[in-house]
């Protein structure tokens, strides 16, 4: 069968193609940019189209065309395969469909999805399930990719809230590791995400467990019924004796990584796997990709320490920021992010503004803008500018640069030897690492003095209440 993906680089979509690749149908795909994805998926055999997507893209007698739910319904790619009257499916509706043939676990919750699934799946590959995984990060475990064929029954996937996705799934196990006010210009307020959560519970068969954070205030609101009408659930609590174990074992740090690693160990102890399988398996596990990811870098003589974390909602900003203030309380922290969506910076402007409080230093580059997911009315009202203004009136010393390909040049200046560097963000905010490891502490010095530095295009210094242009 041949199978065409459009905006194949998506840490979903892409995880799917290889699903296909896998079982030996011809993959080929479109993206608007090249990625480190898109690149990983051409070495695997993937045909890639890069550029302006167009109607001649799509192979010769392809049978199924799907595409990324980010995909506006005038692309010329998806015109042409209506109009060839080719099989169509979104992600979330080709991804659902495999859930029915699988007994599917599925991670679901405002933050920690993705760390979630992968320790469930290394339990199950150490417990010897052999299960397939579509997830939302890289796994070094995984010959560093988002996807794992495995031959059994089994099927670990990430099930997003975006736009409702994971009402096209079938799940036999759903984990809600949390949930909060996110994607707002679909949902509009906390009431209708409540909502929706809990009609995709529903979904839940008979005899299908509930796997969920009992801490959690918002969940609590949505499993009532549930559990008043006797539905099976298994609630997990930071408090519960485990915790201390697992506060030992886990190589991964942070509070929030606890609690994943609760949301596992309760999954697992659903399916009948030994604690000590389980145990052994998350003292094993080394993290993920842009999961407070470490990178040590001694560049000309001069040690520094740069953290890419995914972190792109203000409650895992403050999150990551707390991990890293608790694993270095002594150190000076550097905070670069990335906005990530227009639309969620703007209706979740006044958490972002106070989530850099434990942060020293704060860098703010442009917003990220997600390609069928932007209204104009709402990106003419907000920036990335006016957010680090914000951020600066609470007496935090901030910075805006608008080209983060600049960024380098600044910190190369102003980091002492010693500091911790936190890039965050879930677009392409994670380049910046790798440009700061190739570079040459010796570029930076010809632009040290305080005017040159305020000289370089976009870059303005904000410190207590004073813009200093």
């Amino acid at each position: 069968m041949k199978i065409h993906f459009i905006g194949i680089g998506g840490i979903g979509v892409s995880a799917l193609s290889q699903y296909y690749l896998a079982l030996d149908h011809q993959v080929s795909g479109s993206d608007l940019i090249s990625s480190e994805i898109t690149d990983f998926l051409k070495e695997k055999g993937v045909k890639i189209f890069i550029g302006k997507h167009k109607a001649k893209n799509l192979p010769q007698d392809t049978d199924l065309v799907i595409y990324s739910s980010a995909v506006s319904f005038d692309n010329p790619e998806l015109r042409r395969a209506k109009k060839g009257k080719i099989k169509i499916k979104s992600y979330p509706q080709a991804l659902g469909e495999l859930t029915k043939k699988y007994f599917t676990i599925a991670v679901s919750g405002t933050h920690g999805k993705s760390t979630t699934a992968a320790m469930i799946s290394l339990i199950l590959i150490k417990a010897g399930f052999d299960p397939i995984v579509v997830i939302g990060t890289k796994l070094r475990e995984f010959d560093n990719s988002n996807f794992r064929i495995g031959r059994s029954k089994y099927l670990v996937i990430e099930a997003d809230e975006w736009q409702a996705s994971f009402l096209n799934y079938f799940p036999q196990i759903i984990v809600l590791t949390n949930i909060e006010r996110e994607h707002l210009d679909f949902y509009k307020n906390l009431k209708n995400i409540l909502k929706t959560y809990k009609k995709y519970i529903e979904y839940l068969p008979k005899g299908g467990v509930l796997v969920a954070n009992g801490e959690d205030s918002n969940i609590q609101k949505i499993i009532r019924d549930r559990i008043s009408c006797g539905g099976p659930i298994s609630l997990y609590r930071l408090r519960q004796k485990e915790t201390k174990k697992l506060k030992r074992i886990l190589k991964v740090p942070g509070k929030h990584n606890v609690y994943n690693s609760l949301a596992a160990l309760t999954v697992a102890r659903a399916l009948k796997v030994p604690d000590r399988v389980s145990f052994q398996a998350l003292s094993e596990y080394k993290g993920a990709w842009r999961r407070f990811e470490i990178k040590k870098f001694q560049v000309s003589g001069f040690r520094f320490q740069v953290i890419s974390d995914y972190a792109h909602h203000p409650t895992e900003i403050q999150a990551t920021l707390k991990t890293a203030r608790e694993k270095w309380p002594q150190k000076r922290i550097w905070a670069v992010f990335q906005p990530h969506q227009y639309q969620r910076t703007y209706y979740l402007w006044d958490d972002f503004v106070k989530a850099f409080d434990l942060a020293d230093k704060v860098i703010i580059t442009k917003i990220y803008e997600v390609a069928g997911r932007e209204q104009k009315k709402i990106s003419k009202k907000i920036n990335s500018q006016k957010l680090a203004e914000a951020i600066g009136k609470r007496g935090k010393e901030t910075y805006f640069i608008e080209d983060f390909e600049k960024i380098p040049y600044f910190l190369k200046n102003k980091v002492k030897s010693g500091d911790i560097i936190l890039i965050m963000g879930a677009g392409d905010i994670y380049k910046l690492a790798e440009n700061i490891r190739r570079s040459d502490l010796r570029e930076y010095k010809e632009i040290g003095s305080p005017s040159e530095i305020r000289s370089l295009r976009g870059l303005t210094k904000i410190k207590n209440k004073k813009r200093i242009e």
